[in-house]
């Protein structure tokens, strides 16, 4: 089992802004055994669980895939074979979408403060961009808000949307 601190935590980790709440990805567990660790599943769709002390939201690897209408027309596989790339590939931004592996459901220390970035995020951050990790951004259309939202939040930072984000967003509205 491994855990790592995910999304807006390590994105304002690397702003320098202060971090409102951490999640966690856990990879290689199952629902039991969150359960037997004693945490609160309170995912209906998907895995997610509650920290037994600090009630932080703790959610197993999973992939999403677009097969009905709506915000909820995905269906969700979690399992243990589900990799951390496979988890951060379904996020929204590549600033949202970077690691950093913790030592246990216990102990939230990171194990050497290295950032996990497969899509690019921190380059993204350095040349203050939003653009969004895959196609599967266009499936969702509340991913057109969050980006307006983090274009609101940082546009004094002079962040800037990706044209081919831009591009995406303006086919969801259409």
């Amino acid at each position: 089992m491994q855990i790592y601190l995910v999304g807006g935590a390590v994105r304002d980790q690397l702003l320098v802004r202060p971090i409102k709440d951490k999640d966690f990805v856990v990879v290689g567990a199952t629902v039991a055994e969150m359960l037997d660790a004693g945490f609160l599943q309170v995912g209906a769709d998907f895995p997610v669980f509650l920290h037994p002390n600090t009630h932080e939201e703790y959610a197993l690897a999973r992939t999403e895939r677009k097969e009905g209408l709506g915000y909820k027309g995905f269906s969700v596989h979690a399992s243990p074979d589900v990799s951390l790339k496979e988890d951060l590939q379904r996020r929204d931004l590549t600033i949202n979408a970077m690691a950093i592996e913790v030592t246990s459901l216990t102990d939230d220390a990171p194990i050497s403060g290295d950032v996990i970035d497969y899509y690019g995020g921190m380059a993204d951050i350095e040349s203050k961009t939003l653009r969004h990790v895959s196609g599967a951004f266009s499936e969702d259309p509340l991913r057109v808000l969050r980006t307006a939202r983090f274009y609101s939040r940082y546009y004094d930072l002079g962040f800037v949307i990706a044209d081919e984000t831009l591009t995406l967003m303006h086919q969801l509205v259409d």
